[in-house]
């Protein structure tokens, strides 16, 4: 008699899926900003750490410096496979290594986990200056806020002006900060399916993300770092990564791939969950064990609060700051970041010629999966070779901490 065996229950997530400290370093390295951060709200954030890695050697110079920027759940490994210190592959692996888009033979890659992130940088759940967990005390942070933390990095690994910056949603809202606020330390710029500014919509998803993890009795106010496993907020977590990954892909994918077909074993009217539902909950399931809520709530609130035009008299105004070479692409099924705000980015950035779009099934995230066209992209805005051949500095860098 053949009898079918119930798969193993998961253990229960933990209070925080973020990295602690203790756990393996994986490629990462660390730069500590000995001054304490300020921030545009007035604050200033003390003993900040951000998380990086790197790919290729420096040049003497440092011309031939890259700078990565990742998107609102992703972190620092931009290339390489899972392993200890890294729960998932590179997410745009296919782009770096010898002889692809960047080039590491030719380039010196660097990507940091943002400021407010959970992957190794300082954010709501790494140690405050008393040693317990920041939570509820973790200032806001905006877009120009992490940008500044990055300049820090910059200057200590002795760059002073990337060859390019190139983001993808939130990276590429960093990106365009760099571009605008430091042109001058920006060489040349591709962003990916990002806008000037948030829009209402953008704000209204991000905004009912941010509620139901708040709403969540786990929440406890953003202090559920020492809250036993299970007990933390992961289920308004996995709710707002439900919500969120329903923007990140197209309604023509979702009705290929799934249709109203019900989940093997289950019927929808009897309590079972459709394909579709399936499929969230697996991105809800996995989010909860690799992120913290606290980081989603800050990083949500700094892409709310995205506005190149904030203080600089409007969006036009401050674009025509980015004087440099620039790429502009967005992808044409693309729901949450749609083609018009990219093409207002070409139309306004004094460098950019016109739009690139990247043509995908995937809605938003075409960005990170149609990898040959935005390497395609990534060598148009980098043709030359560096000016300086690669030469290796002493390492350590000054303030850097090795793991």
């Amino acid at each position: 008699m053949n009898r079918t065996t119930a798969p193993a229950a998961l253990p229960l997530p933990p209070a925080s899926g973020g990295r602690r400290e203790g756990d393996p370093p994986g490629r990462r390295r660390w730069v500590t900003i000995e001054d304490p951060l300020p921030l545009e709200s007035g604050a200033r954030l003390p003993g900040v750490r951000l998380a990086y890695e790197t790919w290729g050697q420096r040049a003497a110079d440092g011309s031939n410096a890259v700078l990565v920027l990742h998107a609102l759940t992703g972190d620092s490994h931009v290339a390489g496979p899972a392993g200890p210190g890294h729960p998932t592959p590179g997410w745009w692996d296919a782009l770096v290594g010898p002889g692809r888009a960047l080039d590491t033979d030719r380039w010196f890659v660097v990507a940091p986990n943002v400021l407010g992130g959970c992957q190794g940088s300082t954010g709501p759940s790494s140690p405050g200056p008393d040693g317990a967990p920041w939570g509820s005390r973790f200032p806001s942070l905006t877009v120009r806020d992490q940008v500044a933390a990055e300049a820090a990095l910059a200057d200590a690994l002795r760059v002073e002006r990337w060859a390019a910056v190139i983001g993808g949603s939130m990276g590429g809202m960093r990106a365009l900060e760099w571009a605008v606020g430091r042109p001058e330390r920006t060489g040349s710029l591709l962003v990916l399916a990002a806008p000037a500014a948030a829009s209402a919509e953008q704000i209204a998803w991000g905004s009912v993300q941010i509620d139901a993890i708040r709403s969540d009795p786990g929440w406890r106010g953003g202090d559920y770092h020492a809250s036993p496993p299970g007990a933390g907020p992961h289920r308004g977590l996995g709710r707002a990564r439900r919500i969120a990954h329903i923007t990140y892909r197209s309604e023509p994918e979702l009705a290929a791939r799934f249709g109203r077909e019900p989940q093997p074993g289950e019927e929808p009217g009897r309590g079972g969950r459709y394909q579709v539902e399936s499929y969230l909950d697996h991105h809800a399931g996995k989010l909860v064990r690799r992120f913290d809520a606290g980081s989603y709530v800050t990083l949500t609130g700094a892409m709310n609060g995205h506005d190149v035009g904030r203080g600089r008299g409007g969006i036009e105004r401050a674009l025509r700051r980015a004087e440099l070479p620039a790429l502009v692409a967005g992808v044409d099924s693309d729901r949450l970041y749609p083609l018009s705000q990219q093409r207002q980015l070409a139309e306004l950035l004094p460098g950019c010629d016109r739009p690139r779009i990247v043509e995908s099934p995937h809605g938003h995230d075409g960005f990170l999966i149609e990898t040959d066209q935005v390497a395609s992209l990534v060598r148009e805005l980098l043709p030359q070779p560096p000016p300086a051949p690669p030469a290796v500095l002493p390492s350590p860098l000054p303030h850097q901490e090795l793991p």
